[in-house]
């Protein structure tokens, strides 16, 4: 899988105003379209820990397996039918192979006894993107200058939220905003929640963790990602935002930008396969 620059990628760390570790971990890549977000927690430095050891390992497994399946659908005719919805599946598996690994760690290392961490993960492909979380780490999509959230904090006040019991504005001012009810690592399974969403040229997609949400409104966030700039720039906006604001978390971003469609090669590649099998039929 390699989108040959159908999309920009920019990211951004922040240890914030309070913290003395930045628990926080991202990396991506661009070229493969996968990205991985982490918020950890868990004493001392375990956290950072955690957050570290999940974004290494699921960037990794995803690499392999979408190089893996690229390969072998590339070499036959007849395995098109196989490769449907197959992100789905490489992306569950190489979540639970992290949550075993961050958990059995925990178990058997007294001073990691207990981290765990958030996770987003983001997989671009054939003209959408494919979105698994677990914790209040978000991910935002700013489309035709709207800003939306698609994902939906695993978290107390979210649970209150859904149950009547508050209101989105008490939720803001609650001392229990930062507790999660889903964290990977914490116990031997653990529930991913994965979606996947159509892409549009022009589209803004935002990974970040609550750092960033629980000091910056969403109409600032939108108002950021309205100047068109470049990302590197927004992502840094975005940052400076959340100091102002009194950011006393982590803050972490990670900003893309679909450039054009993400189908293109694999659309040429049906076409050349086509062609054989025609050609391959005329022989009979």
């Amino acid at each position: 899988m390699k989108l040959n620059g159908a999309i920009d990628v920019a990211g951004l760390s922040d240890i914030g105003l309070q913290r003395k570790h930045n628990e926080d971990a991202f990396d991506f890549d661009a070229s493969s379209g996968i990205m991985v977000l982490a918020d950890g927690m868990g004493g001392h430095q375990a956290g950072e820990v955690a957050s570290e050891i999940a974004v290494l390992s699921i960037l990794a497994d995803l690499q392999f397996h979408f190089k893996k399946k690229f390969q072998f659908f590339n070499r036959g005719l007849f395995k098109v039918e196989v490769q449907k919805e197959a992100e789905s599946h490489i992306i569950h598996k190489a979540v639970h192979r992290t949550n075993a690994l961050i958990y059995n760690i925990s178990q058997t290392q007294p001073r990691f006894t207990g981290m765990g961490t958030t996770l987003l993960v983001s997989v671009f492909s054939k003209n959408k993107v494919f979105v698994g979380h677990i914790g209040d780490s978000r991910f935002y999509r700013f489309r035709h200058q709207q800003l939306e959230l698609l994902t939906e904090d695993h978290s107390i006040v979210q649970a209150q939220i859904n149950s009547g019991w508050m209101t989105p504005e008490q939720a803001k001012l609650s001392s229990n905003k930062n507790l999660v009810t889903r964290a990977l690592g914490l116990g031997e399974e653990v529930e991913l929640t994965l979606n996947s969403f159509e892409v549009e040229v022009g589209d803004i997609y935002l990974l970040c963790s609550d750092g960033l949400t629980d000091f910056v409104a969403d109409q600032d966030i939108a108002f950021v990602l309205n100047q068109r700039e470049n990302l590197q720039t927004m992502a840094e906006h975005l940052i400076q935002q959340t100091l102002i604001q009194g950011g006393k978390d982590n803050i972490s971003v990670i900003l893309v930008r679909v450039k054009k469609l993400l189908v293109e090669k694999e659309k040429k590649f049906f076409q050349q396969i086509m062609k054989k099998f025609q050609d391959f039929i005329k022989l009979f």
